[in-house]
């Protein structure tokens, strides 16, 4: 049997959370659980805020059309978040939805849009970034939402940088290899390090913009492989590779 609820709707309420707390539903939150979900007074609600872990909630209905959420018992305790930066060239609107909501499925911690040469997306809504990660983190059962950062231009962005923090730099230039052999020559003995991944725009990095990345110390260039990949798929990628190789998603991790 899974260790998950996965019956359950599951909400997340920026409230601060403990037995016997009360909360009661915005319109959309009561049209979704007693209207989408059909469900009634006593049924499960999970509820998250990001910092005091999960929590069942149980309905309790106020009218009609309304109702509260009555908190019983927590589920399972905040657990740290990872430490992996996400930083990206923005894309077009429905592809921007995909790649957030995959990147908090694959573990980021910090979310940054960075402004390249060849960047084609629009302006980025920070408040649509947001709800597409709470609908991920919802979705997905995550504790921890991400840290969504005011886009800036890729160079400025490079430079906030810990120097400790690897940064996996997919470069589509680099010589085809054996990214999972470049990955852990770039931090040998199995160690643990803060990671940064960052994803260049449609047309690619220029040439300077390569250099400024390849300059900076601590920095993993690598292929992701023969193919030329979309840089909303780039993304799943190299971060499934990234966490599989040196985050969370290792054996033993």
């Amino acid at each position: 049997m899974a260790a998950y609820d996965f019956n359950a709707p599951r909400l997340f309420l920026d409230i601060p959370m403990h037995e016997g707390a009360r909360h009661t539903l915005d319109r959309a939150q009561a049209n979704y659980l007693l209207s989408v979900l059909r469900r009634d007074a006593g049924e499960p609600v999970l509820v998250f805020n990001g910092r005091d872990g999960e929590w069942r909630a149980e309905i309790a209905p106020t009218g009609r059309k309304a109702a509260d959420l009555v908190l019983r018992a927590q589920t399972r305790p905040q657990t740290p978040a990872g430490d992996l930066h996400y930083l990206f060239a923005p894309l077009k609107a429905a592809r921007l939805d995909y790649v957030a909501q995959k990147a908090v499925e694959m573990g980021a911690s910090l979310i940054h849009p960075v402004v390249t040469r060849r960047t084609q997306g629009d302006r980025i809504k920070l408040d649509k970034l947001r709800a597409n990660a709470v609908e991920a983190a919802e979705q997905c059962g995550i504790l921890s939402l991400p840290e969504i950062r005011e886009p800036a231009p890729l160079a400025e962005a490079i430079a906030g940088l810990a120097p400790e923090r690897l940064l996996v730099f997919c470069d589509e230039d680099a010589p085809v290899a054996d990214p999972v052999a470049a990955l852990r020559q770039a931090v040998p003995g199995n160690g643990t390090v803060p990671l940064a991944v960052v994803i260049g725009p449609e047309g690619g990095f220029t040439p300077e913009e390569r250099a400024l990345i390849g300059d900076r110390p601590h920095t993993a260039r690598l292929s992701l492989g023969p193919r030329i990949l979309r840089a909303d798929t780039a993304a799943v990628a190299v971060l499934a590779l990234v966490q599989a190789v040196l985050g969370d998603g290792r054996a033993g991790a």
